[in-house]
């Protein structure tokens, strides 16, 4: 490795960089829709299904990428809304994508904004397996009321003890002769949570926190 071509790296190096280990997360895309309804926008919200993977907590359509079925994280979004709303392809108009958001438990979510034409949510036929009921929101609600703002402790643990209290270690911190702290559990920062309540029940996590990210954007079109 003595020659190494500065210049030839330079060809190889990505123009728009992207998440660095990316295809080690849980990646998923979701849908954030807007529903025009008594001359008002809204979001819609779906709760999820009870046997789910987090079960009957409030979200927004999305799911799993899946790079044999999906060209784009797009196409993730919208497959994921058609299946679990059951909305047609011509009443989704995609308006754009906002940031993607990197969460503490190993999932990235890529989401996108557009517009849902429906009439009705009993228009909807849901999948019930996965969706238990849908309901709408105006954004007026989230623009004038200020979330509740929680910061949890993180810790890293190096190792777990099993219900018999056999020790297992999952990383040889002594063995790799690194400094002491790191025999034992540390903090690993601080995780920022954000909090709706509405009549629904509570909005948390990631779709919060997607929902404070479109009224930022909402806000930073008001200057302009």
């Amino acid at each position: 490795m003595k020659n190494i071509n500065l210049e030839k790296i330079k060809r190889v190096l990505p123009e728009i960089p992207g998440i660095l280990r990316k295809k080690e997360y849980f990646n998923s895309a979701v849908l954030i829709p807007l529903v025009k309804y008594k001359d008002e926008y809204h979001f819609l919200f779906e709760k999820r299904g009870a046997k789910i993977r987090q079960g009957s907590e409030i979200c927004f359509p999305g799911g799993e990428y899946d790079p044999k079925s999906d060209k784009s994280f797009l196409e993730t979004a919208i497959r994921e809304t058609k299946e679990e709303l059951g909305v047609k392809d011509e009443d989704i108009s995609i308006i754009g994508k906002l940031d993607i958001l990197i969460g503490n438990m190993g999932v990235t979510v890529d989401p996108f904004l557009a517009e849902v034409r429906i009439k009705d949510t009993g228009d909807l036929t849901l999948d019930k397996n996965e969706v238990e009921k849908i309901f709408l929101i105006p954004i007026s609600y989230f623009y004038d009321t200020k979330p509740e703002i929680y910061y949890l402790k993180m810790q890293v643990h190096p190792y777990y003890t099993t219900e018999n209290g056999e020790r297992i270690d999952l990383f040889p911190a002594k063995d790799l002769d690194l400094p002491e702290k790191y025999l034992s559990p540390w903090t690993a920062g601080k995780h920022k949570v954000i909090a709706w309540r509405t009549n629904e029940g509570t909005i948390w996590g990631i779709t919060a926190a997607l929902i404070s990210e479109v009224i930022s954007k909402i806000e930073l079109s008001d200057i302009e």
